[in-house]
């Protein structure tokens, strides 16, 4: 199987502007000059983390969906990312899977943030969903579903090949961010890509990004610095994957559950 390139975007958002970051985001595309299979943005990339969504939601026929359509057409890859949606008079903190050709999937947050109350404004989801490109199954997640492992547990089959959480997690809790990112690598026996933002949003919150691609061995390959807007492309090897689960298939050792 090929390897797989990712590029990763450690930006700063423009507090619930969504035109803004829109046009920041298209431009900072247009700066990635290699080849890439996907782009992944942060959480809410169009808003930030706001708890307003009656002021800021769109419908999937809005202008975030049409502009990732636009924006994967052009650059021949799939973007991924999450903003507030509305639909049938829900508020979702949606992610969405958009693939060059406009055909598109959507993931809604499982586990939502009550301390930040993020429950009394948005609905919870209850399905994953697992995509492919040239073969490699992909896991797209969002930010505080990395704090529950069941959730994102990878079954003896091998469900995926890569995991990803896009996310607006504050510096403060940048110990957690790091720590848990490994272990998900650790004991899925897969990739897991962190995408996280930078900056000061509307409550005066700071982000510090400490954005990464981890490998199944628990090791970090990208070189994303934190505190820093920057973007990197980062290859993904198969072959070293599939080597490693074959010679230490821990996966085999599971357990079996069922969520409910």
């Amino acid at each position: 199987m090929k390897d797989l390139k990712i590029t990763i975007i450690q930006s700063s958002l423009y507090w619930e502007n969504c035109d803004k970051n829109l046009e920041q985001f298209s431009y900072k595309i247009s700066l990635i000059k290699e080849q890439t299979d996907l782009i992944v943005l942060p959480e809410m990339f169009t808003t930030g983390f706001s708890m307003q969504p009656e002021k800021h939601a769109e419908s999937m026929a809005g202008k975030t969906v049409n502009w990732m359509r636009v924006e994967a057409n052009k650059k021949q890859c799939v973007i991924t990312g999450s903003f507030i949606c509305i639909e049938n008079g829900k508020y979702y903190n949606r992610l969405v899977w958009m693939q060059p050709d406009g055909n598109f999937s959507t993931y809604d947050k499982r586990h939502l943030f009550s301390m930040a109350n993020e429950d009394k404004h948005y609905t919870s989801g209850d399905k994953k969903i697992i995509e492919e490109i040239k073969g490699w199954k992909i896991c797209p997640l969002i930010c505080y579903d990395l704090r529950f492992p069941v959730w994102s547990r990878n079954m003896r089959s091998s469900t995926y090949d890569i995991l990803i959480y896009v996310a607006n997690w504050p510096e403060r809790r940048s110990h957690p961010w790091k720590a848990l990112l490994l272990a998900r690598a650790i004991e899925n026996q897969c990739y897991v890509v962190g995408e996280n933002r930078v900056g000061n949003d509307g409550n005066e919150i700071y982000y510090s990004g400490d954005s990464c691609v981890i490998n199944f061995k628990g090791e970090t390959i990208s070189t994303i610095v934190p505190h820093d807007e920057s973007s990197e492309t980062i290859s993904l090897s198969y072959s070293e994957l599939a080597e490693f689960r074959k010679q230490f298939p821990v996966l085999n050792d599971g357990d079996d559950f069922e969520i409910k």
